[in-house]
């Protein structure tokens, strides 16, 4: 199909509040313009990809494919977007699609679905509802928009090429979409669902990440007879229990160096050691603090993965007990944490069932 792609990326970013352009700033891995270079050169929909820009310096030292192009922009997003027509207009194209770059997030998908919608439309344009309550003010008095009348706007829009280049060239005043050309004409617009992740960054907050981070934790404890054993806070049936100044508990002791790993706060001993104080104290009374301290930080559990290295028990025959009694202890979701049985082949203490061993990792966000 005759389709050309433009990426309007002329803009200041003033509201932004950074030394570069916004389109040039890093998100996801990769510059904010990058995303939507690479899902329009992906989609394979497209003969060519129009980037409009008044840093062309800055895309000299990057290298794209001979099928971008870099012009340069206009003032406002509507001088930038006819610098685009004016310029696509030699290669003689059916279809257009106009794109703001500060719009990393919109999928490929939606880009097969303005396709299809094109072929008997000569305005594709997806929007969404609005989640909030619309005011607007008309001289002294505010009104209520209805939410179910209001349609919230995207980009990539889709055009013919040959209506959108007549409107545009007689457009005198500014515009914030191509859409108000077809609009403002009396020419029939097609609104098609956009995707509720679109969203156009403005603001830096618009695209603050949450900061992750890994911890490993690993714990091993000998078997000893007459005494109780306790996995995951779980009172195990078993001969022997592991020997410890506190119960114990190689699961619970992993999990808790693992956070602490992961929160750059040293180890457990640091917080609990071998001292009369904690003299066989029981492990979920050892974890809570660490919760307690993640929860006041805005640190969030994202998963744990736990590997209990023994011959015996078997882990299957108490996984679900011990899985419970972790999402309890520290109110994660049992669908988030994972535990597997590991032997050792009869090598070593523990291939001789004389000690349990456990390793973790987890992965904790912080956020706002």
């Amino acid at each position: 199909m005759n389709n050309y792609f433009v990426i309007l990326a002329a803009g200041k970013s003033k509201r932004f509040h950074k030394k570069i352009p916004k389109q040039f700033y890093n998100y996801k891995n990769k510059e904010i313009i990058d995303h939507s270079i690479e899902k329009s050169l992906n989609s394979k929909l497209f003969k060519k990809v129009i980037i409009v820009s008044n840093n062309l310096n800055y895309f000299k030292k990057k290298k794209c494919p001979k099928s971008v192009s870099i012009i340069k922009g206009g003032k406002e997003r509507s001088d930038s977007s006819l610098k685009a027509l004016k310029y696509l207009k030699k290669y003689n194209p059916k279809n257009v699609f106009i794109h703001d770059a500060a719009r990393p997030d919109f999928s490929i998908k939606l880009l097969k679905n303005i396709t299809k919608y094109l072929k008997k439309n000569k305005a594709v344009i997806p929007v969404i509802k609005s989640k909030d309550t619309i005011k607007y003010k008309s001289q002294n008095q505010i009104f209520n928009l209805n939410r179910n009348n209001s349609l919230l706007t995207q980009t990539p829009q889709a055009f013919r090429f040959k209506e959108l280049y007549n409107f545009a060239t007689k457009q005198k005043g500014k515009i914030t979409d191509e859409a108000t050309l077809f609009i403002n004409n009396n020419f029939r617009v097609k609104f098609i669902a956009g995707e509720n992740h679109n969203n156009k960054i403005t603001y830096i907050d618009d695209i603050k990440t949450s900061k992750t981070y890994f911890g490993i934790g690993f714990d091993i404890h000998k078997l000893v007879k007459y005494k109780r054993l306790y996995l995951g806070g779980v009172k195990i049936p078993f001969h022997s229990g592991l020997e410890g100044h506190s119960d114990g508990d190689v699961i619970l002791h992993a999990i808790i160096d693992a956070l602490l790993g992961a929160t750059r706060k040293k180890d457990i001993g640091t917080y609990f050691p071998n001292t009369k104080k904690f003299k066989n104290i029981r492990s979920p009374k050892m974890l809570k603090p660490i919760i307690n301290s993640l929860n006041k930080s805005n640190f969030v559990i994202n998963n744990l993965d736990i590997n209990l290295i023994c011959e015996k028990p078997k882990v299957s025959k108490f996984r679900n007990e011990i899985i419970n009694s972790i999402s309890k202890l520290i109110n994660l979701n049992k669908e988030q944490i994972n535990l597997k049985g590991k032997t050792v082949e009869k090598l070593g203490l523990i291939g001789k069932e004389k000690a349990i061993a456990c390793e973790v990792i987890t992965s904790i966000t912080e956020y706002d």
